[in-house]
């Protein structure tokens, strides 16, 4: 076994227990746990001292995955994710199967379809959406590396991958509201 495929195993453990991961992903840094797991969740929103009104996204692995957690899937979605440049995130109406503490008052819910191979295949793995959100308290600087995560979030959580630690991304995904009745609206570029 490669050691890839170890820290994929590695974090599936973890993941199935209800622990949180920090890994890299196709952008940041990020603290993950299973995306149906409200326990999990709420362990997330305890170590980023962050209120829970204050949503988080999630990734899945491809879009037939992303149909199986939004009860209707805006069909520009596809034509916007399939052109982006950069990683992008759209907020969806109506998720479902997802835990409860993850949705928006609004009945939201921000999800990337991944194009990292390691998060792909850790999705694929755990067979659910991966929580993600920055590997930092709520109100600091977002690390753009590594190195700049917290002692406090290294502590905090369950596993640590060991992979891509020299990797430098100074920015986030795009974010993108697609509303049901067809509004687009950008939300960070």
């Amino acid at each position: 076994m490669g050691k890839v495929e170890q820290e994929i195993w590695n974090c599936v453990e973890v993941i199935k227990k209800g622990g949180l991961i920090l890994y890299p992903t196709d952008t940041i840094w990020g603290i993950g746990c299973d995306a149906t797991n409200a326990d999990a969740i709420d362990k997330v929103y305890e170590l980023k001292k962050r209120e829970e009104s204050k949503a988080l996204i999630c990734l899945v692995s491809n879009f037939k995955m992303l149909q199986q957690y939004v009860e209707e899937v805006p069909e520009m979605a596809y034509d916007i994710l399939k052109y982006a440049i950069k990683p992008t995130t759209v907020i969806y109406d109506k998720p479902i199967r997802i835990a409860d503490n993850l949705v928006g008052d609004d009945d939201t819910l921000g999800i990337r379809v991944v194009r990292d191979d390691f998060c792909s295949e850790l999705i694929k793995k755990i067979r659910r959406p991966l929580v993600s959100t920055s590997a930092n308290i709520s109100g600091q600087p977002t690390p753009e590396s590594f190195d700049q995560i917290s002692p406090e979030i290294l502590k905090g959580v369950d596993y640590v991958v060991n992979l891509q630690r020299s990797k430098k991304s100074p920015k986030p995904s795009a974010i993108i509201k697609l509303s049901n009745d067809g509004q687009v609206r950008v939300i960070r570029k």
